[in-house]
């Protein structure tokens, strides 16, 4: 990785936000294609709630094998290119998922998705880190915020576009599916319908390739990042990653962060079919959980850090979220999904805060802790999967307060206790808010 310092002129530091907020909206959009996904598989496969959610689980799970080789890759390369290789792998991924889908093959169709999480485990390994570094680290939640409301704009138009191009008529299609005068008429209603997904992800192939191609030429410099991190006064470099307390009660805060976020933004379009919603509404739901998020991440980036710590930010989320989520138990219907909708406020801070607390004073162990940090996002994976367990065994709503409440309160121990175990004085000093000019 070279040693280039962070851009110091104005315009070097405007462009290189502008590149990289380019590539939070692109993966942004993919990420949250899979709410769209999970209504699609379960029209043209047939599969229940637990088969469906095996969408989100094997496309995050990616992120857990593939964090650590990613930032042995990212040594190789630097962050520049390896942003470009991630771009390509997903690129791949786009591909094979056409093929399987056009084959009518769901078990590929989740290995492409796989590979396709692969290429943004990659992608977030250098992307988020680098977003962190850029300017000061108490500042770095406000920077990820930005980051965050290019990538929550890009999950609120997808479900639009996607629902548009896979979904158009998908209950009328469900219907003719279940009224098919024979199996063989039904696997061809079913094919023709999951056909749809090809010529789009082969158009999305395009789109990522030549980006990569972007981002090799572009004028991004390539930071290191130890050259712009402060360590903890305590010769970071020199110490075990096992001896930053904070980065690892951080990795299992983001885990418990993802699940909570994709059970709402990809577990709102089953909620709201349990609560009586019709098909061709729930899949536009995530675009509500979306639009939340955006308002949080512009509250986030006005408050933080003038008037507020990133890490009391996190705590007054973190208690929003319980709030909610004891909301959309007590309540009913269209009522009850807007609380669950709300959810979207209350998860915007969470990622740009715990990432800058948790990589805080790692020094030249800033990337082996990024990548820690993004295997969490398997959180996505796994957690959603408690709830479709569970509500086949009691309440959709019980099962909802049951696996959100919990998280929420790790996450308020975190923002509140959590982020500052194992740190100097000197290093927790940092966490004081700015003061107001």
């Amino acid at each position: 990785m070279t040693n280039a310092a962070p851009p110091s002129q104005p315009s070097h530091y405007v462009m290189s936000m502008v590149i990289i907020g380019v590539l939070f909206f692109i993966f942004g959009f993919v990420t949250w294609l899979n709410s769209s996904l999970i209504l699609f598989v379960k029209v043209g496969f047939d599969v229940d709630n637990v088969g469906a959610f095996l969408i989100p689980m094997a496309f995050y799970l990616s992120y857990f094998f593939l964090a650590l080789p990613s930032a042995v890759v990212l040594k190789r390369t630097g962050m520049k290119k390896g942003m470009a290789l991630g771009l390509l792998v997903m690129a791949v991924g786009a591909i094979l998922f056409a093929v399987f889908m056009g084959s009518y093959d769901y078990i590929g169709a989740l290995l492409a998705l796989f590979v396709l999480g692969a290429g943004l485990a990659l992608l977030q390994t250098a992307s988020n880190p680098y977003v962190s570094i850029l300017g000061p680290i108490e500042s770095g939640a406000k920077r990820v915020a930005i980051m965050g409301i290019c990538n929550k704009f890009a999950g609120g138009v997808a479900p639009y576009v996607f629902g548009a191009l896979l979904l158009s008529g998908a209950t009328a299609y469900a219907t003719r599916i279940k009224q098919a005068a024979s199996p063989q008429a039904r696997a061809i209603l079913q094919h023709a319908f999951v056909s749809r997904a090809v010529m789009p992800y082969v158009v999305m192939a395009v789109v990522l390739t030549l980006l990569a191609v972007w981002v090799v030429f572009s004028s991004l410099p390539d930071i290191k990042p130890e050259s712009n991190l402060q360590t903890s006064g305590d010769h970071a470099s020199r110490r075990s990653i096992f001896s930053f307390p904070h980065l690892w009660l951080g990795v299992l805060c983001l885990f418990i962060y993802v699940g909570m976020e994709v059970m709402a933004g990809d577990g709102i379009v089953i909620y709201g079919q349990a609560s009586g919603l019709a098909l061709d509404t729930a899949k536009h739901l995530t675009s509500w959980v979306m639009v939340g998020m955006l308002i949080g991440y512009l509250a986030g980036v006005g408050l933080t850090p003038r008037f507020v710590s990133q890490q009391r930010y996190l705590a007054i989320s973190a208690l929003l979220g319980v709030l909610f989520a004891f909301g959309a138990w007590r309540t009913h219907g269209t009522l009850s999904v807007g609380f669950v909708a709300a959810l979207g406020f209350a998860n915007a801070m969470m990622w740009p805060a715990i990432f800058p607390l948790a990589i805080k004073g790692l020094g030249d162990r800033t990337a082996f802790g990024s990548a820690l940090l993004i295997m969490g996002i398997a959180g996505g994976a796994l957690i959603p999967q408690i709830f479709v367990h569970l509500e086949e065994i009691i309440d959709f709503q019980l099962a909802f307060l049951l696996v959100m409440v919990p998280g929420y309160i790790y996450i308020l121990f975190y923002g509140a206790i959590g982020h500052r175990a194992g740190q100097s004085a000197r290093a927790r000093a940092v966490d004081a808010p700015a003061p107001t000019p």
